[in-house]
């Protein structure tokens, strides 16, 4: 009996594979990419449920919580979105085989009065039939929703199905909210990516809500570099507190770094060094480095404002 059982399974195994990757479009409306739509959903919302009620195709759960909405737009008109890496060009969304949309993450804020929100951040990537998001150099591109609670539901204040494209392999990076004005909240996206054996750099990205759309006002460049043998850096960043200022606030960018001219013959690839450590790195054996940047709101971007101001240690 158990050897029955145990061929029933092993029958049935590749079944299942089989099935997990059959992976249907559905057609939806073109209303699904209309910013004016409404939608109220009851307490507590579900991320998940949202999602589908927003893009209402297909919902797979795969393995590895690899869960997503699979759709098809006939009708809708595409529009040309930024994809960060400028590799591949722009994305035209909806995409013509069919979009793939995930939840990234739902980001729980309030303001100074008390009252709730939440924006969900929706991936989208090109429609696969395994369920697989490819493409070293192509961005997950980053779909919006906004919520305000009023008593026991959830209203939907602001739809924007598309921003922009970032990240690596059609997955765009989480979001994280900050805090930027009196109850004026953006979100940061650390954009990483690089060729295969070379360096991975970073450049951290600043979302907001701004002319009546989310979109990016602020990018910054030598955030983060890795993969490298000779050189590595990392950043953080911090809202400078200042009550003249209510809104956009000044960001400064800290960045710790440390360099090894020995290590360079190990490198497979020339690293471009920021013109603030370039000079220090021909001269040096090796350092430590402090960089110190900030960035201030001018007319409808961030912008660095004076020099960066960089200490080194451990010199050689």
């Amino acid at each position: 009996m158990r050897l029955i059982v145990l061929n029933f399974f092993l029958f049935l195994a590749p079944f299942c594979l089989a099935q997990e990757a059959e992976i249907q479009l559905k057609n939806v409306s073109d209303t699904v990419l209309n910013p004016k739509r409404t939608l109220k959903i009851p307490d507590p919302l579900n991320g998940e449920k949202t999602m589908q009620k927003l893009f209402p195709g297909n919902l797979y759960h795969f393995a590895d919580k690899n869960t997503f909405v699979s759709w098809k737009c006939k009708n809708c008109k595409t529009t040309a979105y930024t994809d960060v890496n400028e590799v591949e060009g722009d994305q035209l969304f909806p995409y013509e085989a069919g979009v793939a949309t995930r939840l990234l993450t739902t980001l729980d804020y309030s303001d100074s009065k008390g009252n709730e929100f939440k924006i969900l951040a929706f991936n989208h990537s090109f429609h696969d039939e395994d369920g697989l998001q490819t493409g070293r150099f192509s961005g997950g591109l980053l779909g919006l929703a906004k919520f305000a609670k009023n008593n026991t539901t959830w209203e939907m204040r602001s739809f924007q199905p598309a921003v922009a494209g970032f990240g690596a392999f059609a997955r765009c990076p989480t979001p994280k909210l900050l805090q930027i004005g009196e109850d004026q909240y953006a979100f940061t996206l650390l954009h990483v990516n690089g060729g295969a054996g070379g360096p991975f750099e970073g450049y951290l990205y600043l979302i907001a809500g701004f002319d009546g759309k989310y979109q990016s006002i602020m990018e910054v460049n030598n955030y983060q570099l890795t993969n490298v043998q000779s050189v590595d850096w990392s950043s953080s960043y911090k809202v400078v507190k200042d009550d003249k200022k209510i809104h956009f606030r000044d960001i400064i960018i800290t960045t710790k770094g440390s360099f090894n001219k020995a290590e360079q013959a190990n490198d497979e690839f020339e690293v471009v060094l920021p013109e603030e450590i370039a000079a220090m790195a021909k001269t040096k054996k090796s350092f430590n480095f402090e960089m110190e940047r900030r960035f201030s709101f001018k007319g409808k971007f961030y912008k660095m404002i004076n020099k960066p101001v960089v200490k080194f240690s451990n010199v050689k």
